[in-house]
């Protein structure tokens, strides 16, 4: 009896041991288990927060901020560098809808690689100054990919492209109307003329042309090409004034030749010269009106903050707006009689 006893004994013993054995193994699985449920947890709430961060950068970008590329050719003008300065700052102070790339170069194919640039970035709208020739066929493909482009400035023959800019015939016009109230219906008046800038050149003397023709049908025009830049006006102009002893006055078509041209007439020591054009905006060369008695110095402003209003057109469009295709900013004077209330000490240019 003892024995039997004995031998239940051990038998209970042995079955509580498997039994706890069992118990441990299943409370071991089940950690493993939460351990693994709390890892996919964890993975799981990651990838709700990056799912969640994407989706937050999605709609600022495609609501409330919009991609605008900005094209303008590399700083080799006073004029150009104020380009650049005021579109960076018009798309700053836009910053809470724009998200904006500024890109500068130097020739066609440059300009050209960088609208690849920005259909690759994403723009959704571009505000091009394409200076350069040849630029047709690359801004008609931003076009046919669905990116609004706003021109700047340069006239382009390209269908659906809008166009922002200053009153180029204008600027002509009124400048052959400053020359007549100034020396009179007849005289010689050297034309400079600048073919490297295209359309802005040619419509300028075009304004200038007519209205000589309306005004001074006897004036005599001396046509000679130059740059936009105050070396170009001075290297250029010291050769005109070698070639002729007369000169009356000179239409010049902008503010930093105009420099270099009074430059040339200083050196000259030209007395002849009663009125020089110009054309932009230039702080430097308004200081010098009110210097030069015996010559009127007097600019068409063609301001480049007119490139904000490109900007602000750009935005318009992808709004849903309908801004005007074309956006022509009117030419307004400056001389020594009102040069004090253009000057501007924070101005680029």
């Amino acid at each position: 009896m003892k024995k039997v006893i004995s031998m239940l004994l051990v038998l209970m013993l042995v079955v509580g041991c498997f039994a706890a054995c069992g118990n441990d193994s299943s409370s071991s699985s089940e950690a493993g288990n939460s351990s693994s449920e709390s890892s996919e947890s964890s993975t799981a709430e990651e990838s709700s927060e990056d799912s969640s961060s994407e989706a937050s950068a999605t709609d600022t970008s495609g609501g409330e901020k919009f991609k605008v590329g900005i094209l303008a050719p590399a700083v080799t003008h006073g004029w150009v560098a104020g380009v650049a300065y005021y579109a960076q700052e018009r798309c700053e102070e836009l910053s809470d809808t724009v998200e904006y790339r500024l890109l500068t170069s130097n020739n066609a194919e440059e300009m050209t690689n960088q609208i690849d640039e920005l259909k690759t970035w994403g723009a959704q709208a571009v505000v091009a100054f394409p200076q350069w020739e040849g630029m047709e066929d690359p801004i008609k493909g931003l076009i046919d990919a669905g990116v609004p482009v706003v021109n700047f400035d340069i006239v382009i023959d390209v269908e659906g492209v809008y166009h922002v800019a200053g009153d180029n015939v204008d600027m002509g016009t009124q400048s052959a109307q400053y020359i007549v109230d100034k020396i009179g219906t007849t005289g010689k008046v050297a034309v400079l003329e600048v073919p490297s800038s295209g359309s802005v050149s040619e419509l300028r003397k075009k304004g200038f042309e007519e209205k000589i023709k309306e005004l001074a049908p006897d004036m005599e025009l001396l046509y000679y090409e130059t740059a936009f830049t105050r070396e170009a006006g001075l290297a250029d102009f010291t050769d005109v004034l070698s070639a002729n002893p007369q000169i009356d006055a000179v239409f010049s078509m902008d503010d930093e030749t105009s420099i270099g041209v009074l430059q040339a007439i200083s050196e000259a020591k030209r007395t002849d010269i009663k009125v020089v054009t110009g054309g932009g905006g230039c702080q430097e060369y308004f200081n010098m009106m009110p210097e030069n008695e015996e010559i009127w110095i007097q600019s068409a402003l063609y301001s480049p903050d007119m490139v904000k209003d490109a900007v602000d057109v750009a935005v318009a469009l992808l709004k849903g707006e309908s801004p005007d295709v074309e956006k022509i900013i009117p030419t307004t004077i400056v001389d020594r009689e009102n040069c004090a209330d253009y000057l501007d000490e924070k101005s680029p240019y």
